[in-house]
């Protein structure tokens, strides 16, 4: 009887470290959230001497992917990878969300940090955000901010800056951050708060100029480049962060032990470099850390989205 239970127990642990793990992401093949896990995926596999492939699963704003991992087994081998908006953004905006974040999976580990910068094209007179301000209410009209669409982290830093500039700048909601983009370098917008890691080959190309920061501190990859406080535009911070997740019901061991693999993982040089290219640097934390910043994100973002009176599309 003994041997048989070991028999049996040995052939769960095989069946279980035959099944690779599955990191599963929101958005479609080819863009920075579906890049950064792949390099994660790879670097996870290393460490936790498993497979590890990546899921894309889109649409809904997230939904679809959350519910998916949501209904994954917790032991591990289904994990999330998510930006900040369907965390921390969605719950306040789409009323009703078929998922509670905090309620329905389990924090791992932040990853890294993408902060917002406003941009503009090399033609606009404006050096700085300061510059841009001034300009805007010298204007018949106030300037107008394209997005890459309602409820998105861009959108969120614009209205930060309105409330804190008191200046009423127009919205242009764009449907991703593509034609964004291209509308700035185009003129047919005057700025663009746009993820830092999307903006660096256009800033490099000087099709871009970056004007402000909406960080607590400069960043490493545009030290020329000042933070919005720094240029008397303070309180306007906005950075749409990526985390690792699992189901709710983890053991606290597995949470545990999967917070020390990303954490390894983020000092692997591949991964490091990999993030320098678009201009951040991995950012783990403990698991309760992240709990407390996806707390904190959720009510700043309930908060600017009842002032702004942001109604999702």
């Amino acid at each position: 009887m003994l041997a048989g239970a070991m028999m049996a127990g040995l052939a769960a642990a095989a069946s279980h470290a035959a099944q690779p793990v599955r990191l599963v992401v929101a958005f479609p093949p080819g863009g920075p959230a579906d890049t950064l896990a792949r390099v994660l995926a790879r670097e996870l596999a290393d460490d936790l001497k498993e497979s590890v492939i990546v899921e894309n699963k889109p649409g809904a704003n997230g939904a679809i992917a959350i519910t998916y991992v949501m209904r994954g087994p917790a032991d591990g081998s289904v994990l999330f990878l998510s930006s900040a908006g369907a965390i921390a953004i969605n719950p306040s905006l789409y009323p009703s969300l078929p998922y509670k974040p905090l309620e329905d999976l389990a924090p791992i580990s932040l990853v890294v940090h993408t902060p917002e910068v406003l941009v503009v094209a090399p033609g606009n007179p404006a050096r700085s955000a300061a510059d841009f301000v001034a300009a805007s209410r010298q204007q018949a009209k106030p300037a107008n901010l394209a997005s890459s669409g309602i409820g998105s982290m861009p959108h969120m830093a614009i209205e930060l800056f309105k409330q804190q500039t008191k200046v009423g700048f127009l919205h242009v909601a764009y449907k991703g951050a593509a034609p964004a983009i291209s509308g700035t370098i185009g003129g047919h917008v005057d700025g663009f708060f746009g993820d830092v890691s999307g903006l660096m080959p256009f800033i490099g190309d000087k099709q871009l100029r970056a004007i402000g920061v909406a960080a607590p501190r400069r960043l490493k990859a545009l030290p020329d480049v000042p933070t919005l406080a720094e240029q008397g535009i303070p309180n306007v911070e906005a950075s749409n962060w990526y985390g690792v997740f699992g189901p709710k019901g983890m053991s606290p061991e597995r949470v545990a032990s999967l917070n020390a693999a990303v954490g390894r993982a983020l000092t692997a040089k591949a991964l490091v470099d990999n993030l320098a290219t678009q201009g951040v640097e991995p950012t783990g934390s403990t698991p309760q850390a992240f709990r407390e910043l996806i707390q904190r994100d959720t009510e700043k973002w309930a908060k600017v989205i009842k002032d702004g009176k942001i109604k999702a599309e």
